[in-house]
């Protein structure tokens, strides 16, 4: 008989995606200058039959951004259609039993932002102060659970350091900017929300790492623990007592050589050739124990296109967050990486992360085996082994 390992009552089993990945059709963001995605999934329009997808997958949770330029398309001027368009949204959710975290910056800003500097100006504390008090005032009522800031690190790193996203600049100062200014508005949007209605939930995303010395020498151990602390470690130092949640996203483990180098195994990896280390999350989790907060599993996911990895994958990260709860880590749900295929960003329409494949010339939803897998898990509240 398979040993079957139960989870918590009321543990959250749900999705995640993000509006400018799916929704199509977003024309005045910073991304749609260098990258378009065009009318990507169109999940614009057919959120409605994308949830009842989610239903029939069990799931009662649903983790979504919200388009900032879509809802602010001049600077303190507000659109009341895409403000509607949103709070059918939520209630499409609502009406189908699925609980919802609202992510307010998920990588993008409005064109008009940009032009002034986005993130590196400090006005941006103000602006998106403005743009979160607005959103909140509409719909507090229909969300569960805020999220601020998606992956603050990564957003930083990829488009301040590496250049790679927009604004597609390598500058350390501004890079230091930005994370200034990412920590100064999440800490002043969370005073804010807590000011406007008590026992509301608001958390950060954070895309942590199991990170490891490649070797037991002093400098891999040193180079180690220097970059746990700065991925992993830093930014949520500097929030902690403006939380009541954290969002973990968990996507990679690495083995760092001094003096910087990652020298994985990759016995098994993705199709964008990440390896799959299922383990790390248990280690990941168990650090975030020390916070004493609520943890999400936010995401968790891979690029799998003939749908090859999946069904194992959820299964082994799966039993090590079953692990860590057994161990006392406050784990109260899991949303996988993604609900459906959509635009990977930089990557754009090559890897395929989603439990529903998307035909981009039909639009047509097709749910993958994996998914009723994971469909199992849900209906059942348990893993069985």
């Amino acid at each position: 008989m398979s040993p079957e390992l139960k989870f918590p009552s009321n543990f959250l089993w749900g999705s995640t995606t993000s509006s400018y990945q799916v929704e199509g059709n977003i024309n005045n963001s910073d991304w749609s200058q260098d990258f378009p995605a065009g009318q990507t999934c169109n999940h614009y329009q057919f959120y409605g039959q994308d949830f009842d997808l989610a239903k029939d997958l069990n799931q009662n949770a649903h983790r979504f951004s919200i388009e900032w330029s879509r809802i602010e398309p001049a600077p303190g001027q507000f659109d009341k259609k895409e403000i509607e368009h949103y709070r059918q949204v939520l209630l499409a959710l609502k009406s189908r039993g699925i609980k919802t975290m609202l992510t307010l910056h998920h990588f993008t800003n409005p064109q008009w932002l940009a032009e002034i500097g986005g993130w590196t100006n400090p006005k941006v504390i103000f602006c998106f102060s403005r743009f979160a008090k607005k959103v909140f005032q509409e719909y507090q009522d229909l969300v569960d659970f805020w999220v601020t800031i998606n992956e603050p690190l990564v957003y930083t790193s990829l488009s301040f350091l590496q250049g790679r996203w927009p604004p597609q600049k390598r500058n350390p100062i501004l890079f230091l900017k930005v994370i200034k200014n990412q920590i100064q508005a999440h800490k002043k949007i969370y005073h804010l929300f807590h000011r406007i209605k008590s026992g509301v939930q608001v958390g950060l995303v954070k895309n942590n790492s199991f990170i490891e010395p490649f070797s037991q020498s002093l400098l891999d151990k040193l180079a180690a623990q220097t970059a746990h602390y700065f991925i992993n470690r830093f930014f949520l130092n500097k929030t902690k007592n403006h939380l009541d949640f954290i969002g973990l996203n968990y996507y990679f483990h690495s083995k760092v050589k001094f003096p910087g180098q990652i020298k994985n195994d990759n016995e098994i990896v993705t199709d964008m050739g990440w390896e799959v280390y299922p383990q790390g999350i248990y280690y990941a989790l168990k650090d975030l124990k020390n916070y004493n907060l609520p943890i999400y599993i936010t995401e968790n996911g891979l690029a799998d296109k003939q749908d090859k990895l999946r069904k194992d994958f959820i299964e082994k990260h799966l039993f090590w967050v079953y692990q860590a709860i057994q161990e006392k880590v406050d784990v109260k749900g899991y949303f996988h990486w993604s609900l459906m295929d959509n635009f990977e960003w930089a990557d754009g329409f090559g890897p395929c992360f989603g439990l529903i494949e998307i035909n981009y010339q039909s639009l047509a939803r097709k749910i993958r085996p994996s998914a009723w897998d994971y469909a199992k898990i849900c209906k059942e509240n348990q893993l069985t082994i």
